[in-house]
């Protein structure tokens, strides 16, 4: 070990301000969401242009994860951290401070940049600071912002475009930012750590960066460009793809990758980051859909929405702490299993919902699918990373990180919307099919509404008619999502028991974590 570990009040200020710095990092991939329409008719431009506020953040933060190991050999994990968090306060800054759209996304993408690295850089850092026999209860406290922040994030942001403006939504990370930076860089300055600056694989970065930033915009836009329909999302897909061979076969051969793909080779590190993706990938989907159906189909307000599908956090954040300092006396694959079973039978009971469904029941489901969150994200992540040397944890961390986020909550997102939208269409057709004049309850529904009010016309009872269809429809999709995310998530319990036991020891986690 290279450093001593901090005691007392001085390391708790450290795991507050590392926790502070990845919080604001992870809140920003949410915050945004819910203010697009308010950005968009303020910047006098279409919502869909809006979006790109979204995608350009996504794609240059999907970009620099997995380059995390690399940028903290060459420039020190701390000074990375505090350099990347004060940077990531002075484009939030910028952000808010944005006329135009065009200086908008570029700050947005300069934004996504300097954080890429921090997920990653304060696990490490985290564990690398804290005493052996505090390590799960700093990583419990870890985990318990990333699996948080994102359910905050649309509450928050809501919250602040109704009551203030959508610029306060970035000016908010600002004095955050600073007090993070300066605190890590005050506690743990004299123990930054050695740089190693390996040569720079300028081949491999140009087409891992044209492979990743292709593949995220066609993920973002791809709905609203009718998919493959589109000559866009073609050639996007095409150079992505492209790009991406060509990248994995060169860095296949380098003495000094970008990437460090040989920790595929590593049996727990490959199941645990497949588990871990289809998990999230399952989780935003309804994460997503949820909130979206709420506001465009049952009539809440965005913060309602989000109000609605918070109570997810609460066990989490009751349980992470407990979940982190004593999960060593388990075995691991068992607590990702339990895991998985508690989100299933959440989505199962999801399945029963009605377009008559009360706040107070979306709310419970969500909080017992909480319990799932608590058991999963730190004993897989765990798993996966245990072994890992302490100068390869940062790159595998970062490769670990990238993916999950890439294709668990990108992809996912993109693939939910899309596939919710589809089985709405399914739906309406089926249920239209069945709304015919020799269907008693369809002839009642005309008779009800033509004599309670001479306003209700045929063609006013027509679009009546297919309003309520089109509700239940989008009701059934969304039915629909959460089964197939029970039996998805139930699928993966196998692939847990596919990585070898591990039960951390305090030797094994010194190891793994310093």
């Amino acid at each position: 070990m290279d450093h001593e570990c901090l005691k007392g009040m001085r390391l708790l200020l450290l795991n507050v301000a590392l926790g502070m710095g990845t919080f604001i990092q992870i809140l920003d991939t949410s915050i945004a969401n819910v203010a697009i329409p308010y950005i968009a008719g303020n910047l006098s431009v279409s919502v869909d242009q809006g979006t790109w506020v979204i995608t350009s953040f996504a794609a240059s933060n999907a970009l620099v994860l997995p380059l995390t190991g690399w940028l903290s050999d060459y420039f020190g994990r701390v000074r990375l951290f505090v350099w990347s968090v004060l940077l990531f306060a002075l484009t939030s800054f910028l952000c808010g401070f944005s006329h135009s759209l065009t200086m908008l996304v570029i700050c947005r993408t300069a934004q996504g940049a300097v954080a890429g690295s921090l997920i990653p850089l304060s696990q490490s850092l985290l564990m690398a600071y804290n005493p052996t026999e505090k390590q799960g209860s700093a990583m419990g406290f870890w985990s318990m912002i990333v699996v948080t922040a994102p359910v905050l994030g649309p509450i928050v942001g809501g919250y602040i475009t109704d009551v203030y403006s959508w610029p306060w939504i970035f000016y908010i990370n600002v004095p955050i930012g600073i007090f993070s930076a300066l605190t890590v860089w005050f506690l743990v300055k004299d123990k930054a750590g050695d740089i190693v600056r390996n040569p720079i694989d300028w081949v491999g970065l140009f087409f891992l960066t044209v492979g990743v930033i292709s593949l995220q915009v066609m993920l973002d836009k791809g709905k609203d460009l009718d998919w493959f329909e589109s000559n866009v999302i073609i050639a996007l897909t095409l150079v992505s793809a492209i790009a991406l061979v060509y990248f994995f076969i060169w860095t296949y051969f380098q003495k000094y990758p970008i990437v460090d793909l040989s920790f595929f080779k590593i049996r727990n590190f490959t199941f645990g980051t497949i588990a871990i993706t289809v998990g999230f990938l399952f989780y935003f989907a309804t994460t997503v859909t949820i909130p979206l159906w709420l506001q465009t189909e049952q009539n809440y307000t965005p913060f309602w929405a989000g109000v609605a599908v918070a109570p997810v956090g609460v066990a989490s954040m009751l349980l992470s702490n407990s979940v982190g300092k004593y999960m060593s006396n388990f075995d691991l694959r068992a607590i990702g299993a339990l895991s998985f079973v508690f989100f299933a039978l959440s989505f199962f009971y999801q399945t029963n919902f009605t377009t008559q469904i009360e706040l107070e029941t979306i709310m419970w489901n969500r909080f017992f699918q909480g319990f799932g969150l608590a058991f999963f994200f730190l004993p897989i992540v765990t798993l996966s990373l245990n072994g890992i040397p302490k100068a390869r944890y940062a790159s595998a961390s970062g490769l670990f990180h990238f993916i999950r986020v890439l294709v668990g909550s990108g992809f996912g997102t993109s693939l939910a919307i899309e596939l919710w939208t589809r089985l709405e269409i399914f739906h309406h057709a089926r249920l239209t099919e069945a709304n015919t004049i020799y269907e008693p309850s369809t002839t009642q529904f005309y008779n009800y509404l033509s004599n309670f009010s001479t306003r209700f016309v045929p063609g006013v009872i027509d679009r009546v008619l297919d309003m309520k269809i089109e509700q239940q429809a989008y009701m059934l999709a969304t039915n629909d999502l959460a089964y197939l995310a029970a039996w998805g998530l139930l699928a993966m319990i196998p692939i847990i028991y596919l990585c070898k036991r591990v039960a951390p020891t305090s030797s094994q986690t010194k190891e793994a974590m310093h």
